[in-house]
């Protein structure tokens, strides 16, 4: 490794510290917080008291968590490249040593908060299931269900923020919204699963499901549903194949994400890139 890579490679968790710090101070914060509280709150006491099959009533909440993902990098990331462009016209990224660095600490910042505010959704929804004594899948499962839906979200983060950079807030925005109606028809609408008692992750998704847009409702649904699978059934068997697929292509564009986005960023300049 050259002496520029370990100067890099030291230097970046500084980074990425710093872009925490400064978003935790900032609305964005707010909103991760009030986003992660109201869906574990408003989902956990309704499932808690609902008729629903409350393994499926789990599975619904993990596709709705996964489906809002598209819409809420879109907006969280908009929002952050909306503060950087207020407080000196994105200086604080294309005027950095290290482009490549600056933008990467971003998306990495952003990502950290969406896993959490994620991590709190979740966990407050399992929380009251339980404290109800309806709550029909263990912890390994909902944490599955949550590391699914980060996976998936990643390469959302990574687009989100070239949209919002080089196209502004409203693109990214459009843009999620768009991802999130196909990440509901993927499993074949809102609750479909929850009416027709259908494993919907594994079984629903048809074409949509190579869409990156869906990946995180698909991969949020199948840490659920592998639970509710009886072991050596066809349906254990497409839930395992859909989870291996689906996971091996988010990691795949995760990694393509977080290697094209700095280097496209490299040659970005005020809103335009510049070969």
């Amino acid at each position: 490794m050259s002496a520029r890579a370990r100067r890099m490679r030291a230097t970046l968790p500084r980074a990425l510290r710093s872009q925490l710090l400064r978003l935790s101070r900032s609305p964005i914060a707010a909103v991760h917080a009030a986003c992660g509280t109201a869906a574990g709150a408003a989902c956990g006491a309704y499932f808690a008291c609902a008729p629903w099959d409350p393994s499926l009533g789990a599975d619904a909440y993990a596709q709705l968590l996964g489906a809002m993902m598209p819409l809420m990098a879109g907006i969280v990331c908009g929002l952050a490249v909306d503060e950087e462009r207020a407080a000196g016209g994105l200086a604080n990224l294309t005027g950095a040593p290290s482009r490549a660095r600056a933008v990467l600490a971003l998306y990495g910042a952003l990502v950290l908060m969406g896993a959490a505010t994620l991590a709190l959704a979740f966990g407050l929804f399992a929380a009251i299931l339980a404290a109800a004594g309806a709550l029909a899948v263990g912890a390994g499962a909902i944490a599955l269900s949550w590391a699914g839906c980060v996976l998936g979200s990643l390469p959302l983060y990574a687009l989100s923020l070239a949209l919002s950079l080089r196209f502004g807030r409203n693109v990214a925005i459009g843009a999620g919204a768009a991802g999130l109606a196909l990440a509901f028809l993927s499993v074949g609408g809102l609750a479909h699963g929850l009416m027709t008692g259908e494993l919907t992750g594994a079984h629903g998704a048809g074409a949509l499901g190579a869409l990156p847009f869906c990946w995180a409702a698909r991969l949020g649904s199948l840490g659920i549903e592998g639970a509710i699978a009886a072991s050596g059934t066809a349906e254990a068997v497409a839930v395992r194949a859909a989870g291996a697929l689906t996971g091996t292509a988010a990691a795949l564009a995760s990694l393509a994400c977080a290697t094209a986005l700095p280097i496209w960023f490299r040659h970005f300049e005020n809103g335009e890139t510049h070969g």
